[in-house]
């Protein structure tokens, strides 16, 4: 297979490389890969078709607003503090909820006589960057391209991007397991992640059943090395984002719940179901309190 760079295509398409790159950040282009900070772009790979726009509600198109003139105190802030500290905390984060915070208010640290990991820290503002981009970019369907771009996002300049082993941005090339069961194998993660997003594009209006469904086939098959619940918990923020359902952050007082109804599904689909819902009651009380209209 012959490949083209950004320039190359974007010139043969005469389209501005701006618009070329973004297509490959964001998934849009069949067969695009990434080497180092460079895109390769398949020769015959066509301009992508117009797919269906995302729901503007008034949430999403106040977080657009808030997110552009960096507003401090209204639902953007909270939700990048909140859903940044819980995501990450649920998988072994140190850092304090106020810490979050101070970071995500001054960009700097602030910590005295209090050893920390640096990956941590990394991970929170990366985490940041995660949410801008998904908050951004809710147009078109989900794409292997976009899932790894999110990996990417959350684990750069990790001590992880350091390891021969570990592929940030980039699905694993070890095997693991997640709570004592296996995964997919890693030869299979491409054609396993292909196959579910297929069946889920497939659905024209997916139901918010469908999305969390989504999430548990997403991390049965674990497809990174790790960042999996991070990246998987920001998917199914963006899913419900774009299609119109009030989105939920999983706390840490819900972890167990969670897992319990990651293990169950979907055999009993009332444990994770009902854990979902207890947070978007939780995040729609948010909203009330920021006078933010919302569909029941």
């Amino acid at each position: 297979m012959e490949y083209l760079s950004v320039k190359e295509w974007a010139k043969k398409n005469d389209i501005p490389e701006r618009t070329a790159r973004n297509y490959c950040a964001n998934g849009k282009i069949n067969g695009v890969f990434r080497t180092g900070k460079t895109w390769n772009i398949p020769v015959d790979a066509e301009l992508p078709k117009q797919q269906k726009k995302s729901v503007i509600t008034p949430l999403l198109s106040i977080l657009r607003e808030q997110k552009a003139a960096r507003i401090k105190g209204g639902i953007y802030h909270r939700v990048q503090i909140d859903l940044t500290y819980n995501s990450n905390h649920i998988e072994g984060s140190r850092l304090t909820h106020d810490q979050t915070r101070y970071i995500f208010e001054t960009n700097t640290i602030g910590m005295v006589d209090i050893v920390v990991n640096v990956d941590d820290i990394i991970e929170t503002t990366n985490h940041f960057r995660a949410i801008d981009y998904i908050i951004d970019e809710t147009d078109g369907n989900l794409t292997e391209n976009y899932i790894k771009h999110l990996h990417f996002l959350l684990k750069s300049g990790t001590s992880d991007e350091r390891k021969d082993w570990f592929r940030v941005g980039d699905y694993k090339m070890l095997p693991n397991e997640v709570g004592g069961m296996d995964t997919v194998e890693p030869e299979n993660v491409h054609r396993a992640m292909s196959t579910l997003l297929k069946e889920y594009n497939s659905i024209k209006e997916p139901t918010l059943e469908d999305i969390i469904d989504f999430h548990h086939r997403f991390e049965a098959i674990h497809p990174f090395q790790d960042g999996n619940g991070r990246v998987g918990r920001l998917i199914m923020f963006r899913e419900c984002l774009r299609h119109g359902y009030v989105p939920f952050i999983i706390t840490d007082e819900l972890k167990m719940f969670y897992y319990n109804g990651l293990r169950n599904w979907p055999g009993i689909k009332g444990y994770l179901m009902d854990t979902c819902l207890s947070a978007q009651d939780y995040f729609k009380a948010v909203l009330e309190k920021f006078r933010i209209e919302y569909n029941d």
